[in-house]
This record gives structure tokens, C-alpha cells and sequence, in this order.
């Protein structure tokens, strides 16, 4: 438990020493399948708790409702954030903070969810958070995925957001971790060896 505590007060400090001095950037979280959830959450109230920034939170791997509770009872204001639910496969109701694509294998209809999900915030500081990589490549070929990482990240830019890609790392092709890698601003790495 103790350790836990550690690498979690370790990440938000990597996180904002590797950020602090850039207005907006694309980061690389890789993680442990241990240290994911909370990994993915403290990224969250760095960026929505710590500084009131708006984002984007593009999930693969659970469904809108599962994430929306996870995050408000850790502390996190939902109301900062626009989801796009890539992991709910069923016809699901209209909410008012939530896009839903039905499958990760739909990548132009997640890059339009993507777009006007960024461009509707209302703030000139926002962020975007790609969850994750991984999830990504299980649905799609490695080169469909690559091309789409190198889509986002020109995306990002663009947008001019604090971006955020996570992805687990054993379950990630190094030649994929490395071309993100090469994309990305830095580079955090959480977990991993005991």
C-alpha cells in the first residue's frame, strides 16, 4: 500500500516537472496493468482538479457510466470533461457530456468525435486523453494504428491541447511504443518492476 502511495505522488511529480515549462504537449504514459486505473485517474486531477482545464477523455475500455462514477468519486468534476465512448457496443441513451462511437475499430467516427468534442470547449488551455494505445491495437492492424497515432499527435498539435496518450506497456508493440515515443514531448513510464 505504502508503495503504491509512493509511485502515485512520484507520478504527479514526474508529471509536472516534465510538463511545467509547456503550454500545451503531447505525453506518453506507459503503465503496468496494476497501476493503470489509478495512473489514469491521477492524470485526470492533475489536469481537471489541479488547474480547472476542460478536456477530452477518449476511453476504449470501459463504458461512459463506469468511468463518470469512477471519476466523481475520486474527486474528479465530470462536468470539465467531454467523454468519447469507444467500449460501449449497445444503442445507448443521449447524454449531454458523452459521444459515443460503439467500437474502436471506427476511427474516422472517433477523429470526428475527437474534433468537435476539442473545438466545442469553450477555453483557449484544454486537454485530450487517449485511453489507450493498447485497446487501439487490439481492433485495428499495427499500420492502421500507426497511421492513426501519427493522425492524432498532427491533431494534437493542432489543437494545440495538453495531450495525453496512455497505453500499457507488455502490452504494447515496442515498434509502435517507439514511433509514439519519437511523436510524444516525454515519455513517463509507471509500474513495472516489484
Amino acid at each position: 500500500m505504502i508503495k503504491k502511495v509512493v509511485e502515485m505522488l512520484e507520478l504527479k511529480e514526474t508529471f509536472r516537472k516534465e510538463v511545467k515549462s509547456l503550454k500545451d504537449y503531447i505525453l506518453l504514459v506507459t503503465v503496468d496493468a496494476k497501476s493503470y486505473q489509478k495512473a489514469s485517474i491521477d492524470l485526470v486531477k492533475s489536469l481537471v482538479n489541479d488547474g480547472k482545464v476542460p478536456g477530452v477523455y477518449v476511453n476504449l475500455n470501459k463504458p461512459y457510466e463506469i468511468l463518470q462514477r469512477s471519476f466523481a468519486s475520486s474527486g474528479i468534476d465530470t462536468r470539465l470533461i467531454i467523454f468519447i465512448d469507444a467500449a460501449s457496443r449497445t444503442e445507448v441513451k443521449k447524454v449531454e457530456n458523452c459521444l459515443y462511437i460503439g467500437s474502436p475499430e471506427k476511427l474516422s467516427d472517433m477523429s470526428v468525435a475527437m474534433d468537435q468534442a476539442v473545438k466545442s470547449l469553450p477555453t483557449e488551455e484544454k486537454f485530450l486523453i487517449f485511453d489507450s494505445l493498447n485497446t487501439l491495437a487490439i481492433f485495428n492492424k499495427q499500420s492502421t494504428v500507426a497511421r492513426f497515432v501519427h493522425f492524432l499527435t498532427g491533431k494534437m498539435r493542432e489543437w494545440k491541447v495538453k495531450g495525453v496518450v496512455i497505453t500499457l506497456e507488455k502490452e504494447t508493440e515496442q515498434p509502435l511504443l517507439d514511433e509514439l515515443t519519437q511523436f510524444a514531448d516525454a515519455r513517463i513510464d509507471i509500474g513495472g518492476e516489484d
